[in-house]
């Protein structure tokens, strides 16, 4: 007995040192503490990120899903979100950084990402009605959250307008200015946007918008083609690929991205 309440102490003194909280082996500080984990202070660069969309309540962004397995277990399905896209087409290493290394990115603070989690706020104020009206909307749906199985991505569609020509078309809201450009992540996210509502919905989409909210609200039009749409399939098959098999991409060749980078202290 003696022996055993010495080891007990021991293991109890270890865990003192390690944290103070009292979890033992739980606590995740204890568990950091074994070991230098990489850390990097966030930001967030431009090329239009801003407004990124926030996970669905109840389950985190880029989560795995549970599917039953062939011998009823659990099978672990990875699933790749619009704003992994996003992440990829600024540089393919940010996944490797969030998705394979989980080093996350300490948004809180920035400017840009406050206001952009702001404009589901600032949304309501406008005028919905005129919008519609503007873009020949008989019908839409606010704030669907979707998942494609088959492409294995999924995301937060700000509008889904439902048009007279009986065809779909996703809205997004950004914090930013128009600057006669559609920047390509805007782009994709709205075809990634399309792929998801004709897979749910069952209709055609063969266009997007995109509500640019510091040019007084401008409303921009994005054809589709089918070239669109097999480049933004071909982005999630890449973005699986990294973190399926653990690999560090080529970062991005526009080194400038590089000065306000996230992972710049950590990135060779």
């Amino acid at each position: 007995m003696a022996d055993q309440a010495k080891t007990d102490a021991g293991t109890d003194a270890t865990h003192t040192r390690a944290c103070a909280c009292g979890r033992g082996g739980e606590c995740e500080q204890a568990r950091e503490s074994g070991g230098a984990g990489m850390r990097a202070q966030a930001s967030v660069p431009e090329d239009g990120r801003e407004g990124a969309h926030e996970p669905a309540p109840g389950r985190a962004d880029g989560e795995r899903e549970n599917a039953p397995g062939p011998e009823g277990e659990a099978e672990r399905e990875i699933f790749v979100t619009v704003s992994d896209a996003l992440e990829y087409l600024f540089c393919p290493r940010f996944i490797f950084f969030e998705r394979c290394l989980m080093i996350p990115e300490h948004q809180e603070k920035r400017y840009k990402v406050l206001k952009g989690r702001e404009l589901h706020e600032v949304r309501e104020k406008v005028n919905r009605d005129y919008v519609r009206k503007r873009l020949n909307c008989v019908r839409k749906e606010i704030a669907v959250y979707l998942t494609s199985r088959k492409h294995q991505f999924k995301g937060e569609v700000d509008e889904v307008l439902f048009l007279e020509d009986g065809t779909a078309a996703p809205l997004d809201y950004k914090f930013a200015e128009f600057k006669n450009t559609i920047y390509r992540t805007h782009k994709y996210q709205a075809a990634l946007y399309g792929l998801l509502i004709m897979e749910h919905f069952g209709v055609e989409v063969k266009k997007g918008f995109v509500c640019y909210t510091r040019s007084n609200n401008q409303v921009v039009e994005i054809d589709f083609r089918e070239k669109d749409y097999e480049k933004a399939r071909q982005i999630v098959r890449e973005i699986l690929e990294i973190i399926q098999r653990g690999y560090y991409p080529e970062g991005t060749k526009q080194k400038a991205r590089c000065v306000d980078c996230t992972y710049r202290n950590i990135c060779v």
